[in-house]
């Protein structure tokens, strides 16, 4: 039944994704062509990544609304790779580099069906955001030129930026009207990609900027054939050249050089580049599905792997997944694969029907769709972005892309990922807390109360980041969860990065994720993202600095009227006087929250000492009574508690009361005056509420809920739980 509704869903469904899946094909098809000529490759080639892509990733992938294709990632790994397999020719560098291309696919299948899908979480975000940055200017320092209608700019990335202006002065001084021509369609192409955004006429906006391009460049080429006594004045070397026989003329791999090791090289700097701009794509993608699914991301890789495999095969471009056109697709209510599906089936309408109008395209307006690509994967924001979560981060961002941009982007990853790793040593002082803890069992997670709670120890960075996430993808995204790094001495900015998309995620699905133990932190920066170390001895942070739970603890003062302090001004005096901190060491007090006669804060103590030494962090209430009452002790009724008995300790009973009795372990030396204390209402108000461990001294009462640091729904909880018990013992 569920399978038949699932069906009339679909089938009500495919309108919408048709639809989608057309207009996605408006802004796919000048980028494929354009992608592919940045390439080195034949302009088909990307259409081909594209149709293939939407075909089976739609049949066999494990994501809903995402859209495949060429990325632009690749860009600049496929022009290196056919430049060098092909030793400067770069027809038979294409046929070494598509044989790269299928053994790359075959490397992804092998990856989806290990489960490695999780790989992508082992590189650092900054450095991650460096190597895009230093694809974006590689995209753009090439086709700026192209877009000025310069095809004969060659060498190095920094070369051919440090050559942009002499490509702007050769456009305005050049003799060659083709070239002129060519730039001035560029520079408008470039100007339409700028400004679309900004005109809000929704009939101009229901046709993308990039087919805005191709329209009005295949407009102006009928212009002067009809309309115009002047000859078209763009050289055809300038204009997109497509095969006239489409269908038949598909190239195939040459894997003549299988075992060299430029090709091998190639085929690890391809699958890297890949499957990174894919894991991405894929996570930012799930965060826009209006039905807050989560998608497979090892059935996504198979699939993608096999679309590359047989994209190769037949003369493509690697398949990824792309966030661009992803992006359009959610934006058009596309609701599931099957508008990736109809994408693929328009391109290639597009190209069997319109080729003739296809091959009127000036290159350099496509290249101007890529400048403006480029540019915003390398764009100021985003190094202002990376910089206002933390020095450290623009450090790691900087030494990833000048390496990615000298030598290679396989090159750059890796001196990203040593760099950072130098860098949280630096930080820390302590290498030995990363090779010490790295392959120990960091994270424990638990159920209690209808919640579940994740403790994590030592560390927590990209290199064991897997683990909290494999503890977290078991975790219904319906319930509440709370993330404990209050045994932690250090967090990295990619784990805060990607436990802002869990809570997120967690609360688009009617969940709640929370993340306590980080208020003791020192921090680099106020971004939330900013990576966290752990503050050996107290010292005050830059004022104003509040975590994510010291704001809710705030709230929650400035709602009961009652004063907050995030530290401890001074030593609370009663502590001491409880039991429980009898053979207990407080370390320190903070996130008092507080009026003349109750108070909730954190406390840190210790127990043991020497190897046997343990630090715990726990939340409590504690109520200041205007009389004198005698000292006890609540617990819930245990197995301690019954060894209590064989011990010798006494379990006070109370009369009239039998169920109470067998459900709480209540303790003291003066039995009468104790008995006294627990009245019918007081009894009653123990056993209608969730058991905490409460004992008193003379003229005070310390309440705790579990033996660790509380959420905020458990402060609310504890607080309500103390105020209501205070007014019983005071009346």
């Amino acid at each position: 039944m569920g399978r038949k509704n699932s069906f009339k869903t679909f089938a009500k469904e495919i309108p919408t994704n048709i639809f989608s899946g057309f207009v996605v094909s408006l802004i796919a098809l000048p980028l494929g062509l354009g992608l592919a000529l940045a390439s080195g490759a034949p302009p088909i080639s990307g259409i081909i990544a594209a149709v293939v892509g939407g075909i089976v990733t739609a049949i066999l992938g494990g994501s809903n609304v995402t859209i495949t294709g060429p990325g632009n990632g690749l860009v600049v790994v496929i022009l290196a790779a056919i430049t060098t397999l092909g030793n400067g020719d770069m027809q038979q560098g294409f046929l070494y580099t598509l044989a790269a291309i299928v053994v790359s696919g075959i490397i992804m299948i092998i990856l989806g069906f290990l489960r490695l899908g999780s790989l992508g979480d082992f590189f650092p975000s900054s450095a991650i955001q460096g190597m895009l940055a230093a694809i974006g200017i590689g995209i753009f320092a090439k086709q700026v030129h192209v877009m000025l209608g310069n095809l004969n700019a060659k060498g190095s990335i920094i070369e051919l930026m440090l050559g942009i202006p002499e490509g702007i002065k050769y456009y305005f001084t050049t003799d060659n009207q083709s070239v002129f021509y060519a730039g001035s369609v560029g520079i408008i192409s470039f100007l339409i990609m700028v400004f679309y955004s900004k005109i809000r006429n929704r009939y101009f906006q229901l046709i993308p900027a990039p087919m805005w391009i191709v329209v009005l460049s295949v407009g102006m080429h009928y212009y002067y054939q009809y309309f115009s006594v002047a000859l078209y004045p763009i050289e055809e070397s300038l204009l997109i050249a497509l095969p006239n026989d489409v269908m038949s003329n598909f190239a195939f791999p040459d894997f003549g050089k299988l075992l060299e090791f430029d090709f091998i090289n190639a085929v690890i700097a391809i699958t890297l580049i890949a499957s990174i701009e894919s894991l991405l794509s894929i996570k930012a993608v799930d965060k826009l599905d209006p039905l807050k699914r989560r998608s497979n991301v090892n059935k996504d890789i198979r699939a993608l792997g096999l679309a590359t495999v047989i994209s190769g095969f037949l003369g493509g471009l690697n398949v990824v997944t792309v966030i661009a056109r992803s992006s359009v697709n959610v934006n058009n209510k596309g609701t599931n694969r099957s508008a990736n599906f109809f994408h693929a089936i328009f391109l290639v309408l597009f190209i069997l029907l319109f080729a003739t109008e296809l091959r009127k395209i000036p290159l350099a307006a496509l290249a101007a769709i890529l400048v403006y690509t480029g540019y915003k994967l390398a764009s100021p924001e985003n190094i202002k972005k990376v910089f206002r979560i933390g020095k450290e981060q623009l450090i790691i961002f900087l030494i990833t892309l000048i390496t990615t941009i000298s030598t290679s982007l396989i090159t750059g990853i890796l001196v990203g990922i040593i760099s950072t790793f130098f860098i949280h040593v630096v930080i820390n002082k302590d290498i030995m807390l990363f090779l010490r803890n790295l392959l120990k069992p960091n994270v424990l997670m638990f159920k209690e109360d209808d919640k579940y709670f994740v403790s994590i120890d030592n560390f927590s960075s990209f290199l064991n980041f897997t683990k909290l996430k494999s503890k977290l993808n078991q975790i219904p995204e319906n319930e509440d969860v709370i993330i404990d790094f209050s045994l932690c001495d250090f967090v990295d900015h990619s784990v805060m990065e990607n436990m802002n998309s869990y809570a997120e995620t967690f609360k688009r699905k009617g969940g709640h994720l929370e993340i306590i133990g980080l208020d003791n932190y020192s921090t680099r920066s106020d971004h939330p993202f900013a990576l966290r170390k752990n503050i050996p001895d107290f010292i005050k942070p830059k004022k104003g600095v509040l975590t994510k739970r010291q704001k809710s603890l705030q709230k929650i003062g400035t709602e009961l009227n009652w004063n907050y302090l995030p530290l401890q001004e001074e030593k609370i005096s009663e502590l001491p006087t409880f039991g429980y901190f009898k053979t207990r060491q407080i370390n320190k007090v903070s996130n008092i929250v507080s009026n003349d006669e109750c108070s909730f804060f954190d406390v840190e103590f210790s127990e043991g000492e020497m190897i046997a030494k343990q630090v715990i962090r726990a939340s409590m209430f504690y109520i200041k009574l205007d009389k004198e009452i005698p000292e006890f002790t609540l617990d819930r009724e245990g197995f301690f508690e019954y060894i209590y008995h064989f011990a010798g300790f006494k379990d006070i009973e109370i009369d009239n009361h039998p169920d109470f009795s067998k459900r709480f372990y209540l303790s003291g030396k003066n039995q009468e005056k104790i008995k006294e204390l627990f009245t019918d209402e007081l009894i009653f108000f123990f056993e209608s509420n969730p058991y905490h461990h409460i004992e008193s001294s003379k003229q005070g009462l310390l309440i705790l809920g579990k033996e660790r640091l509380a959420g905020v729904k458990e402060i609310k909880a504890l607080a309500d739980f103390g105020i209501r018990l205070q007014k019983i013992i005071s009346s």
